[in-house]
């Protein structure tokens, strides 16, 4: 059992920010239900009006199609104001590739084009193998980012930073929550891009599969640690 705002014996509360329909939060919310955490998922991109980050012990800003520096996306203000709303009230956030480039600029730091796209599962070079694992991790993102000033850079990979902690926060390029359902549907909707970009589709979904019981044990590492060192949200007592 987790606990930090929430009152004791009340559950801990998780704030999920979803960006699409093809973008669920999967082993993410698996692990929330495990660890009997509250989830209450959020389409910024549907909902009007704003959570308070202060009701929540931590916030998630999953992955989305959108480009974290695009201006005209109508619900990216919003969601950098939450995010920097939840840092300076010190409430941990966990930005998962998209959601790690809106954390990054939400924080000063830059969101653009990658020079080196990457999509499949991918290896990473990590300096803190206890908190972020080497992988390999799925991969699915054409652009990068620079970690904020304050922040400190963990992982990373040719195409650039992989990982970044910053005070309470922890943003990941990769993607830890993907399931094989998730993978597929993101395939489905790819068209002809994966070929124009010399990805063999079918090799990412074969290898998704074979790698759903390994990936999904990571990704449960890797929560597991940003709630305890990153996060410092294991209950005491």
């Amino acid at each position: 059992m987790y606990g930090a705002r929430s009152p004791k014996n009340e559950l801990m509360r998780a704030l999920v920010l979803q960006h699409g329909t093809d973008e669920p939060a999967g082993h993410v919310s698996a692990w929330l239900r495990e660890r009997g955490v509250s989830e209450d998922v959020w389409r910024i991109d549907r909902h009007r009006g704003e959570p308070d980050p202060g009701d929540y012990d931590v916030v998630v800003s999953l992955g989305s199609e959108r480009a974290a520096y695009d201006d005209s996306v109508p619900w990216l203000g919003r969601e950098v104001e939450l995010l920097r709303g939840a840092y300076d009230t010190e409430v941990p956030v966990l930005g998962i590739c998209f959601g790690a480039q809106l954390l990054a600029r939400a924080l000063g730091g830059r969101a653009m084009r990658s020079a080196h796209p990457e999509i499949g599962w991918v290896p990473i070079t990590t300096r803190a193998p206890a908190l972020v694992p080497a992988g390999p991790w799925l991969q699915w993102h054409y652009d990068t980012f620079t970690v904020p000033p304050g922040g400190s850079l963990l992982a990373e990979s040719p195409a650039g930073p992989q990982a970044f902690v910053i005070g309470r926060s922890l943003g990941v390029q990769f993607h830890p929550e993907v399931t094989p359902q998730i993978v597929g549907s993101w395939v489905a909707g790819a068209g002809d891009r994966l070929a124009r970009d010399g990805v063999d589709p079918e090799r990412v979904l074969a290898e998704t599969l074979e790698r759903d019981g390994e990936n999904r044990e990571r990704a449960w590492c890797l929560l597991d640690a940003f709630v305890e060192r990153v996060a410092r949200l294991r209950d005491a007592a």
